[in-house]
């Protein structure tokens, strides 16, 4: 990735001088795949995203400048962090685990929980202007901000490429508009799975094969939660809407009454339906994304495949005891199920094979 935006910084800086349009961006895609959505007033643009690609990984965006988003949002880590969960710029320690970035243009939602947040654009204000914990820190420290991207010449460079119409260059907006360009541009479909699935490679042994039977199966059903090309229920592509209520309750924990607890879909909503309930991430990738779950509670993948065995599970100690396989809000898909030891190696066999190695190396 920082080969990639070097060499995009000196295109840039060759051609800025006369470039009166900016060049469109080109997907990289399976054959037959769209893009992702794009709103109309941010079209993806080489320039933009080579801008958010500096912006991403410099921590002057923090409000106290010791702070990226790659910091959360590692690149080795498909865009994810080994934490259990985030800690922010101020050392506030955040409540959920990062999410990977693995073609997040593509969901319907964002967050783990929030059925209304539905571009980058809004999703990126979160980390930015957070104050409960704080993460960027960046509210009423804006001034501050931009004027440390002002006084850098190659931001002059690359906010003058990437808004080449437009009068006030240093804005919020240019800049939140250049983080999602970005992000929007993080698509991974190189897995040994896609080869095999979209480009026709009879490339899976036969234990990643039954690994795939057992996945589609509806004995374990991880299809129904995790389906489609993305290996979410929450996905959507170019000229299409979801209307899939994409959260689920998993059985992670029991209710509790601590003030704190979280919640997930129905600190949003408030309604008792979505108690416990968030959004199935992607698969892909999923062998650097650990540890699992919205609190990164659950550290290994063959841990994840006995909690799904067990159709939850019970917490006997700490802060949230209680049997979650109990609560009322359980997803009629999560009702356990008998598996070997032989199959769940099948299982975590198939799961690597939506591993793209091009994706996380080189950036």
């Amino acid at each position: 990735m920082k080969k990639r935006y070097w060499l995009s910084v000196w295109i840039l800086l060759f051609t800025v001088g006369c470039a009166e349009k900016s060049t469109p961006w080109q997907w990289q895609l399976p054959p037959g795949f769209s893009p992702p959505p794009t709103p109309a007033d941010n079209p993806m643009t080489v320039e933009k995203v080579t801008l958010g690609e500096k912006l991403f990984f410099d921590p002057q965006l923090s409000g106290n400048g010791t702070q990226a988003c790659a910091s959360c949002h590692k690149p080795e880590h498909a865009f994810s962090e080994a934490r259990t969960t985030s800690i922010g710029s101020t050392g506030e320690k955040h409540f959920r685990n990062a999410l990977s970035l693995t073609n997040v243009a593509y969901n319907a939602t964002y967050t783990w929980a929030h059925p209304e947040l539905k571009t980058l654009e809004r999703q990126i204000l979160i980390p930015l202007y957070n104050e409960n914990p704080v993460e960027m820190g960046a509210t009423q420290q804006e001034i501050k901000i931009l004027q440390r991207l002002q006084n850098d010449t190659a931001y002059q460079q690359l906010f003058s490429a990437a808004f080449p119409q437009t009068s006030r260059l240093f804005t919020m907006d240019n800049t939140v508009k250049a983080l999602a360009s970005y992000v929007r541009s993080l698509v991974s479909f190189n897995s040994r799975f896609d080869r095999y699935a979209y480009y026709g490679e009879d490339i899976l042994n036969d234990r990643e094969l039954r690994g795939l039977e057992l996945f589609m199966s509806e004995r374990l059903e991880c299809k129904h939660c995790h389906s489609g090309f993305n290996f979410s229920l929450s996905t959507v592509h170019a000229g299409t809407t979801s209307s899939v209520r994409g959260f689920h309750n998993t059985g992670l924990y029991a209710e509790q009454s601590a003030v704190e607890f979280d919640r997930g879909v129905f600190a949003i909503t408030g309604e008792e339906r979505d108690k416990g309930l968030f959004r199935p991430p992607t698969l892909r990738n999923i062998a650097y994304t650990a540890p699992y779950m919205h609190d990164g509670s659950i550290a290994t993948l063959e841990a994840v495949i006995n909690f799904y065995a067990a159709g939850g599970r019970e917490v006997s100690d700490g802060k949230y005891v209680g049997d979650g396989r109990l609560h009322k809000n359980k997803s009629v898909f999560l009702h356990g199920f008998e598996i070997t030891e032989e199959e769940k190696l099948d299982l975590v066999a198939f799961l690597l094979t939506l591993s793209d190695e091009s994706f996380v190396g080189d950036k």
